[in-house]
């Protein structure tokens, strides 16, 4: 028999795991013309991979690790249509914040999308964020689910999750305009993700194609010159969070009502 997980427990093991990365971050700069212009108190992002771990192999095992890793890379659960909002919700939104500028009449130059460095980032990103979710949503939402709901569980995790990066907002050289705006819109992102991981037999696989797929769309929108704007993206990321919480219910997130 296994021991009940601890989301607080989780919590305070990721955040002390992740101190080094941030010293680190604040002793040596960001490298200069990285694909990836993050600080490098970002690595922080294995933090809540390992304090899953550690805490999954004191409560459960080895097995109790394998079937945690198992989870992060099996597709079993997402039916094919989930593919699409899962994939493609979050480029959406990019691309509709990018033309809001231009009816803003923001001198923007147009978007291109090299194919090779969209894969290129996929694959890394993909990983970085399977590091990530394997503890957010592998370890930590399931009971904080069962206390909470659905959307209450979101919310908490999406301002842990914001709370976890905010050292290495402020070291990338971020206003504290930004980081507020930016982080507001991880509040809603989180509710996306726990959406798409609800409707999708609890995949963690499918909460880190999301949370891909959104680092991606930033990514690029840097690449295109500096284009991210969170105080035009975080409503509307927002508003998406909130249309799905009104047609699948805060509850579960997962019943969907019809008209």
């Amino acid at each position: 028999m296994t021991a009940p997980r601890s989301p607080l427990a989780f919590f305070l093991l990721t955040f002390a795991l992740s101190v080094p990365f941030w010293l680190l971050g604040a002793w040596i700069p960001t490298p200069e013309g990285a694909l990836i212009g993050l600080p490098l108190s970002a690595l922080q992002l294995v933090s809540p991979f390992l304090a899953a771990v550690i805490l999954v192999y004191r409560e459960g095992g080895g097995a109790g690790v394998r079937r945690l890793l198992a989870r992060a890379v099996s597709p079993r659960g997402i039916a094919p249509v989930w593919y699409l909002p899962i994939l493609l919700l979050m480029p959406a939104i990019y691309l509709l914040a990018y033309g809001i500028q231009r009816l803003l009449g923001r001198p923007l130059p147009g978007l291109e999308f090299p194919i090779g460095t969209i894969l290129v980032l996929f694959v890394v990103l993909l990983i970085a964020a399977l590091a990530e979710e394997i503890g957010w949503m592998g370890y930590a939402t399931d009971p904080l689910q069962a206390r909470w709901g659905a959307l209450g569980a979101a919310i908490i995790l999406g301002l842990v999750w914001a709370a976890f990066h905010l050292v290495a907002d402020l070291q990338g050289g971020h206003s504290l305009d930004w980081i507020a705006w930016h982080r507001s819109g991880a509040v809603a992102l989180r509710v996306l993700i726990a959406w798409a991981y609800s409707n999708t037999g609890r995949s963690v696989l499918a909460a880190a194609l999301l949370h891909t797929s959104d680092n991606v769309g930033w990514q690029l929108m840097e690449i295109n010159g500096g284009l991210y704007d969170p105080v035009i993206t975080t409503p509307l990321t927002a508003i998406a969070a909130a249309t799905v919480t009104l047609l699948w219910g805060p509850a579960t997130l997962a019943r969907f009502r019809r008209a």
